[in-house]
Formats: structure tokens, C-alpha cells, sequence
């Protein structure tokens, strides 16, 4: 199994803006644990620029393996995976190495069960998309402290949008049953479906 990567020479220690304070953790490791593939990719490239050491891994089961094997200071976990659920990668990592950070990526319509992922040990939960930013500072913030807010968050309709699309896949793409779990007329769900997502 591919241990945590050394630092590229862009990410090396003293290139990390000084104040930084990923300065301040001597250990960098990071595991990224989700099945997107070039969602994964741009992530640990963006991170080891802000100075972690990553390892990726595309399930449950890899991400459970690389924690036996070594445990992350860090951990970034997407909920839904094709073998399982986000969250028992999260437990493991809390067994192994109760100090470490690990943070939920999670769709808008999961923010509920993404509550529940802070109660069993993650550190924090960001919905998808999140870039590295947003995921930097999140790992970084004080017990206590939230992370700053995104400078472009989505706005309420592409956010609603977002939620009517994953009700609509989880539905097998069958828009009758998708209208009536949103308690919405088909119709108007039609309409909304045929629509480009809103910015």
C-alpha cells in the first residue's frame, strides 16, 4: 500500500505562507477517502501545495486499510462511497488516533446524517462541492471556532437544485416518486428538471 507522499517541492515547509498554521502540526498526513476520482486528484494536489502529505484512497475498505497501516493526522472522508458509508473510516481513524481531524464531505441532502458524523467523532462537515480552501481551513480552525465562510457559496436556488437532483437520482430517476417524497407536483418538478442548474 502507497504510504503518505513526501512533499513536492512547491509544498515544502518553507514555502507554506509563514502564520500558517499547519506550521504549527508537526505531522502533515492527510487521507483523502472519496470514489471521484478527478474530484480526488485536484484535492490532493491543491492540499500537498498547502503543505500536507496525502494519500488517496476510492472506499471504505482502502481508507479502514491505509488507517491500520498508518493513521492520518488528517482525514478528509466523503459520506456516500460505492462499498459503504464515510463514517466507518471516520470510526477507525478515532479507534487508531483520537486526536486526529477528519472532516465529512457530504451532499446537501445528507446534512442531517453529516450532524451525526460530528457526534461520533468527525471533527467538522462540508457540503460538496468544497474546495481545498474551505477544506484547509476547516481542518485548521480551533475546537469551537468555525472555519470562514466561502467567498462564493452557492446561492439558495442552486442549492435547492442540488437537493431536488440527489432526491431525483436516489429515486432511480423516476419523477413521480421523486415529486412525491418532495412532496411537489410532478409537473412543476418537470419543469425544473429541464432546466440548467441555476449559478
Amino acid at each position: 500500500m502507497t504510504q503518505y507522499g513526501t512533499l513536492s517541492p512547491e509544498a515544502a515547509p518553507g514555502t507554506i505562507p509563514e502564520g500558517d498554521a499547519l506550521l504549527n502540526h508537526a505531522d502533515r498526513s492527510l487521507l483523502i477517502v472519496d470514489d471521484d476520482k478527478p474530484f480526488s486528484t485536484r484535492l490532493a494536489r491543491a492540499m500537498e501545495a498547502r503543505g500536507y502529505r496525502v494519500h488517496v484512497a476510492e472506499s471504505v475498505a482502502e481508507g479502514v486499510s491505509a488507517v491500520d497501516v498508518q493513521p492520518p493526522a488528517f482525514a478528509v472522508i466523503d459520506m456516500r462511497l460505492g462499498d459503504g458509508n464515510g463514517l466507518d473510516v471516520i470510526a477507525r481513524l478515532k479507534e487508531r488516533r483520537p486526536e486526529a481531524r477528519g472532516v465529512i464531505l457530504t451532499g446537501y441532502g445528507n446534512i442531517a446524517t453529516a450532524v451525526t458524523a460530528v457526534k461520533l467523532g468527525a471533527f467538522d462537515y462540508l457540503a460538496k462541492p468544497a474546495d481545498a480552501d474551505e477544506i484547509h481551513g476547516t481542518l485548521m480552525a480551533e475546537p469551537g471556532e468555525r472555519a470562514d465562510p466561502p467567498e462564493n457559496p452557492m446561492s439558495a436556488d442552486r442549492v435547492r437544485w442540488e437537493h431536488i437532483q440527489r432526491v431525483y437520482e436516489l429515486c432511480g430517476r423516476n419523477v413521480s416518486e421523486t415529486a412525491r417524497r418532495l412532496n411537489m407536483h410532478r409537473r412543476t418538478l418537470q419543469r425544473i428538471l429541464a432546466k440548467r442548474a441555476p449559478r
